[in-house]
């Protein structure tokens, strides 16, 4: 009895209907992977919309943050592929509240809203408000307002001068941190000398019974390598802190150079927020990359029993 061999599964050519649902299945992944990359996410806006276009090969473009790797930005001298305006609602006078429109447009006029930007700590739009002297700080969230594109902030500036608004924000389009920069006068006495800005260096700031402390892991922290800092809180009573987070960390910090050239935003290492610091000496790790030496100052702001604190230290970066 001879047996007939049978062409192996491997081997046997694909039927005319195989061949259709293969086609058919094809299609419809194509068909479902195009139609998820249209779906509206809400926003008018796309990443060509936050491209820098014209300029020399010299010119240096503002560059998107990478969270994992924090660094100083000189957001003054680089073009931005935003713009950003600010409009007092009535003369300025230092010491007194005054109340801001804030217009942020990409750089061919499209309105940035709300809409267009993700939520990063807690907040959409986080401003850094400094004066000249860098000894007056605020950390401010300004409202959407009626306008696309308008946003709505208050400030109580402590003395006259040139302040500057720093702006960090995250395009919905793009995922990665971008920032902006403008500036507002607030009027001087005409008999008033121009601020000194020659500052002590400390590690060390107390004030309201608490010790604030920064101190870089090697010292001098050097221009273009990477620094790890160490931040504490101590009570002056030995008592527990009561630190609590503020924008979904237990401690930022913000450092600005002498001449406000830029800005860094940084966040702590600890993100657990679910493992608090120890209660009587809270102590957090920070990262940052400084491009240039000179004289710098990071504010540190932290939650303390419900109440925001401040508290500034000076160092010198070296070569």
């Amino acid at each position: 009895m001879t047996t007939a061999t049978l062409p192996s599964p491997a081997a046997r050519p694909l039927a005319p209907k195989q061949i259709r649902q293969i086609i058919a299945l094809t299609v419809g992944a194509v068909v479902l992977f195009i139609g998820g990359r249209l779906i509206p996410t809400g926003t008018d806006l796309h990443r060509t919309d936050f491209d820098v276009a014209g300029g020399g090969a010299g010119d240096r473009v503002i560059e998107f943050c990478d969270p994992a790797n924090p660094q100083f930005l000189p957001v003054v001298a680089m073009r931005s592929p935003v713009t950003m305006s600010l409009a007092p609602d009535a003369p300025l006078r230092a010491g007194e509240e005054a109340r801001f429109t804030l217009r942020l447009a990409t750089a061919s006029g499209k309105p940035i809203a709300p809409v267009d930007l993700l939520v990063a700590h807690t907040r959409k739009l986080h401003l850094m408000v400094v004066d000249p002297t860098l000894d007056d700080y605020h950390h401010i969230h300004p409202e959407p307002g009626e306008t696309p594109g308008e946003w709505i902030f208050a400030v109580t500036p402590r003395e006259g001068g040139i302040y500057r608004v720093f702006a960090d924000f995250t395009p919905t389009v793009t995922a990665r941190g971008l920032y902006a920069s403008a500036d507002f006068t607030v009027p001087s006495a005409a008999d008033a000398a121009a601020p000194a800005i020659g500052h002590q260096k400390n590690d060390t700031y107390e004030a309201d019974g608490l010790r604030f402390t920064l101190r870089p892991d090697a010292a001098p922290i050097r221009s273009r390598e990477q620094a790890r800092l160490t931040f504490t809180v101590e009570r002056s009573d030995g008592g527990a802190v009561g630190l609590e987070p503020v924008m979904d960390a237990y401690a930022h910090l913000v450092a600005f150079d002498e001449s406000r050239s830029g800005f860094a935003h940084l966040h702590p290492e600890q993100v657990d927020l679910d493992v608090p610091p120890d209660a009587l000496r809270p102590t957090l790790t920070f990262r940052i990359t400084i491009p240039e030496p000179g004289s710098y100052v990071i504010w540190a702001q932290v939650n303390v029993r419900g109440e925001e604190r401040y508290a500034p230290f000076w160092f010198e970066v070296a070569p």
